[in-house]
């Protein structure tokens, strides 16, 4: 597989990047048959409707934990008649239960700030190097580590909670396809009980000697 490969096939289809990239590997090259997989799951239909406007939508809310945590999301679609369907409604409490469930601190890969990635990639080339693995492998290594740090931090890659066979950006582009209109996750918010709170620990121990000592 070559990078003009997948580049042939977004051009074909209108597929994002990782959607061709994912097709030529299951189609082990071949690429009609990358094509036909494609289409099978709705992400070409679905594709040729990036460029529409999704101004319409709702705001959805989940609580979860007994009010400890709390989701806020916007979902749009197209048309305000989409809105209001039941699928649409159900596939955004999804995404909000997904939220409150595994936490998700960016929403792509392209959010995530240079330094930490950095840091991240300086870990694993340590963490390679006393392992004594080959200074021709570190490189590929550290891309497959890399590529599961952002499927854990970025919501549009983390595997969804109810199919981990499909990521949420997955299930987006495969509603899409469903429902017939371009749905989009604007913005989510996460809330959770005592976050970024500093607690005091008591030192129960402490505590006790020091009222004996009085």
């Amino acid at each position: 597989m070559s990078t003009s490969d997948i580049s042939k096939l977004r051009a074909e289809t209108g597929a994002g990047m990782l959607d061709c990239k994912k097709a030529i590997d299951e189609a082990g090259g071949d690429f009609d048959k990358a094509i036909e997989l494609l289409r099978k799951r709705g992400i070409a239909k679905a594709a040729k409707r990036a460029g529409k406007v999704a101004a319409e939508g709702i705001v959805a809310s989940y609580i979860h934990a007994g009010g400890k945590i709390g989701v806020l999301v916007e979902v749009n679609s197209e048309t305000d008649f989409v809105a209001k369907n039941e699928l649409f409604q159900t596939l955004v409490n999804d995404i909000a239960m997904h939220i409150a469930a595994t936490a998700p601190k960016y929403f792509t890969r392209d959010e995530v700030p240079e330094e930490l990635i950095g840091k991240e990639k300086d870990v694993y080339h340590e963490q390679m190097k006393n392992e004594g693995k080959s200074a021709e492998i570190i490189d590929k290594i550290i891309e497959g580590k890399l590529n599961k740090f952002f499927s854990e931090i970025c919501l549009m890659e983390q595997p969804f909670i109810k199919d981990e066979d499909i990521t949420i950006g997955e299930l987006m582009t495969a509603k899409s396809a469903e429902i017939g209109e371009k749905i989009t996750i604007r913005h989510f918010t996460r809330y959770e009980l005592g976050e970024g709170i500093e607690k005091k620990s008591i030192d129960f121990v402490a505590e006790v000697e020091s009222e004996l000592s009085k």
